[in-house]
């Protein structure tokens, strides 16, 4: 069998210690032979790989190990790049969050003003590594999770038509491990499903066991109720935020009892509520640095300080199942249906064609083939439609260096209340991201509107 070659694009992630241990808990299904990372901040990839050249060291010494801020030496003899970057790190993800706050707008690192700011920064860093990966290793596909999806695949479709890149997300993975506890299965792909939408804004609209029984009637009735949380026992290591998110999932089914919502479609539908309900003071970004970043950090330099896996408290991150499995898929060309942002093309048949929709696919070794979920009604169209619009204003805004189209962008999203609103965020978020936006630039109208609406 033959054994492939990965490089981790971002490799200081607080998230790569779970995605080692998923590889190396799945070797044999998808074998390894050379595991490389890849990171723009040596210092703090060095902290993650000391530690996880020790745990590859104990667990499986045959795979060649090797951590690098050099691109010809990280995407060289690479088979899959698995991209999880953050352009800005935390620091920028803070002001993603705090600074709409300010304005009484939603401060969420992929939705609002927010997701909009961390787009236009991903968007060059993405575009960045495909091009190292197409430069030293033009067979390799790119699996990307980095946020946010939408605005990224948006981004790569029009920029780089012709890549070999899968724009993922695990957000419906977890929700769908979620369901297959309630009903009593073990893991996501235990279900089959038919799912429609735009990255963290999609509903599911048929949930069938593998003999084809529905399983519908049970989750509603269970979701009706409890929205996505699970017993107490089950949440007990679950941070305070992400039970508001799962038990919101109450509030958003009620709009469409027929179907089952993304957890993100909280901050659309229920807008003023989020807002109000966010501490501009402690946002996500906090509690991430509080939990996730102090306990990997912590633990890495243990590992690496000890020499040694004992006591080892990382383990093998259940939402890093979906990228081995889309990996297998490719690798051996599986057919498995899974969930991938695709070009529209006719999968949604009522909606633009252009669109970057996520939806079931078919993936084989040469890529996803986008299955037909027919038409959406009335409600979500229209939401959908307006959404989009925001993205392709992102992306018009990064590629032509447009104030007025990211203007129009952040005043088009259902988070931001009006024009002024939107305008006073934008200005503030341009001052944030000096360092990693495009310039933006505007044309006499605009400067003359400006003024007579100050």
């Amino acid at each position: 069998m033959k054994k492939f070659s990965i490089v981790i694009a971002g490799g200081g992630s607080t998230y790569t210690p779970g995605i080692v241990m998923t590889l190396l808990n799945h070797l044999d299904k998808f074998p390894i032979r050379q595991l490389k990372f890849y990171d723009n901040d040596g210092e703090r990839q060095k902290v993650i790989a000391d530690a996880c050249e020790v745990i590859i060291r104990e667990k499986a010494p045959e795979i060649k190990f090797l951590a690098t801020t050099d691109p010809e030496q990280g995407f060289t003899d690479v088979d899959f790049v698995m991209a999880q970057i953050r352009v800005g790190k935390y620091a920028m993800r803070d002001k993603d969050e705090k600074i709409p706050l300010k304005y009484g707008v939603i401060g969420q690192e992929t939705c609002g003003p927010g997701g909009i700011a961390y787009g236009l920064r991903s968007i060059g860093g993405v575009l960045e590594i495909l091009d190292y990966m197409e430069k030293y290793s033009p067979n390799a596909w790119m699996l990307n999770y980095s946020n946010p999806a939408s605005i990224v695949a948006e981004a790569t479709r029009r920029l780089r038509p012709n890549s070999k890149i899968l724009n993922i997300c695990d957000m419906p993975v977890g929700i769908q491990e979620r369901m297959a506890a309630i009903v009593g299965l073990k893991q996501y792909n235990d279900l089959e499903v038919r799912y429609f939408g735009l990255n963290h804004f999609g509903w599911w609209t048929a949930i069938r066991d593998k003999q084809g029984n529905d399983l519908m009637p049970k989750l509603r009735e269970y979701v009706s109720q409890h929205g996505y949380l699970l017993s107490d026992k089950e949440e007990v290591s679950t941070q305070p935020s992400w039970k508001a998110t799962f038990g919101m999932a109450q509030n958003t089914f009620a709009l469409d009892p027929e179907r089952f919502p993304n957890t993100y479609l909280q901050y659309y539908l229920y807008t003023k509520y989020e807002a109000d309900h966010m501490n501009p003071d402690y946002t996500r970004t906090d509690e991430v640095r509080d939990g996730r970043e102090k306990f990997v950090f912590s633990e890495c330099r243990r590992i690496a300080a000890n020499q040694s896996i004992e006591g080892l408290k990382f383990t093998p991150d259940e939402h890093s199942n979906y990228i081995v499995d889309l990996s297998r898929a490719i690798a051996y060309n599986t057919h498995e249906r899974m969930l991938v942002i695709i070009e529209n093309d006719g999968a949604v048949s009522n909606f633009e064609p252009a669109a970057m929709v996520e939806v079931p696919c078919i993936v084989g070794s040469n890529g996803p083939e986008r299955l037909a979920m027919g038409k959406i009604p009335r409600f979500q169209k229209g939401f959908l439609e307006q959404q989009v619009a925001v993205e392709k204003l992102a992306v018009d805004a990064w590629v032509e260096h447009s104030y007025l189209k990211l203007w129009q962008a952040l005043t088009l999203s259902h988070t931001v209340p009006d024009a002024n609103v939107a305008k006073k965020i934008l200005d503030d978020l341009i001052v944030a991201n000096k360092e990693f936006w495009p310039e933006l630039k505007k044309d006499k109208k605009e400067a003359e509107a400006e003024l007579s609406l100050s």
